[in-house]
């Protein structure tokens, strides 16, 4: 069976993961990313989510920098909308996106970059040995390749890693939501792109109908089809109630993963629960303001990065260590891709003594975050 080496594995492309493989790789580390699909990005490309959301507090302070600000602004070189952040539009550090776009630039990135990238290539199995992860198996078209690597990063979005490691997990109800790039003639919304004329977002936002208590492959279909099935139903009941016809409102492409937005996540060293707003803690790795509330401030401490018990690893975007309404502030697109520099940062800080994230010194961590420009405490 083939097998490669490396400092440091990204498993997971999203915008966690393609952060924490700039990171590791920029720090001179031997870096592979692994994505399942063929599109970097996750729910923000393959998911059609195509809002960068605030990197700000909502009064004005930007909360985010590094690798996370630097996507917004990579997200729109090959697309029509402005590169450059909408504060005056939307009094929020945000922008609107081509999913293509920013498929393209995150390319760009990775290749500049120098990491390894493996597309259409999905994590089966894991090797632990003393509580460590010392090997991954992956099954592409060539077969099933073992990786090893000094330290992981799980940005797969439902800690696989954990999970096929036999680790503990904590699970999620899901409201049934789907984005869709159409044509629609009738209707007009802050999210279409500029200079693409009836192009928008619909997203059918439900009752929550799903818990990923018990994720399965199953699960994962019966909720993806679902999804499709509730659009269909819209544009029938318009096609037979006269509002619209199949020539003025049509998808132009539907997801391709599924919108899963809080699925499995690590049980960690600590975990940032409902409440922990404007919370300090001993550990800090960034700042954030809460997209849906202008004000509120979260900080994420780094052990809520690492696994409670395995060791080797180190957690990144949606599968941190949140759970309640802070899981909800930290799924998102800036977050998840802060939480990845982190994640990579500490990944090659460790390989390149030999250790481990969870061995590694937290000052010297903060240093380095400095240096990248983040903000590692609330504003006073």
């Amino acid at each position: 069976m083939l097998r490669k080496e490396y400092d440091a594995a990204i498993c997971g492309g999203g915008v966690a993961g393609v952060a924490a493989a700039l990171a590791s790789a920029r720090r001179g580390m031997n870096t592979v990313l692994i994505e399942k699909t063929i599109l970097p990005g996750g729910l923000a490309t393959s998911g059609l989510v195509l809002v960068y959301l605030p990197l700000c507090d909502g009064k004005g302070h930007q909360m985010i920098h590094g690798i996370s600000e630097e996507l917004l602004n990579a997200s729109n070189r090959y697309g029509p909308c402005e590169p450059n952040p909408e504060w005056e539009k939307h009094g929020r550090y945000i922008a609107r996106f081509s999913p293509g776009s920013f498929v393209l630039a995150l390319d760009e990135l990775l290749e500049n970059a120098g990491v390894d990238v493996w597309l259409d290539s999905r994590i089966i199995g894991c090797t632990v040995q003393n509580k460590r992860l010392t090997e991954i198996e992956v099954a592409n078209k060539s077969g099933t390749v073992r990786i090893g690597a000094k330290v992981f990063v799980d940005a797969t979005g439902d800690a696989d890693l954990g999970f096929l490691a036999g680790e503990p997990c904590r699970f999620s109800e899901n409201s049934m939501v789907l984005w869709t790039i159409e044509h629609n003639e009738h209707s007009k919304s802050e999210n279409d792109l500029d200079g693409c004329s009836h192009t928008a977002i619909h997203a059918d936002r439900l009752e929550k109908v799903y818990t990923t208590e018990k994720l399965s492959g199953k699960m994962v279909t019966d909720f993806v089809l679902e999804g499709r099935r509730r659009y269909r139903d819209l544009l029938k009941r318009e096609y037979t109630e006269g509002i619209a016809d199949r020539k003025s409102h049509y998808p132009l492409t539907l997801q391709t993963i599924p919108p899963i937005r809080k699925g499995r996540c690590i049980q960690g060293c600590f975990t940032l629960d409902t409440g922990m707003e404007g919370r300090s803690f001993e550990d800090p790795v960034g700042v954030f303001g809460d997209w849906r509330c202008p004000g509120k401030l979260w900080q994420v401490p780094y052990r809520s990065l690492l696994p409670e018990n395995l060791n080797g690893v180190i957690a990144a975007g949606r599968c941190i260590s949140s759970i309640g309404d802070a899981w909800e502030a930290t799924r998102v697109i800036p977050v998840a891709a802060m939480t990845g520099e982190v994640a990579g940062t500490a990944a090659a800080m460790a390989a390149a003594r030999n250790g481990t994230p969870h061995d590694l010194p937290y000052a010297e961590l903060a240093d380095e975050l400095k240096k990248a420009g983040f903000r590692l405490d609330f504003p006073r």
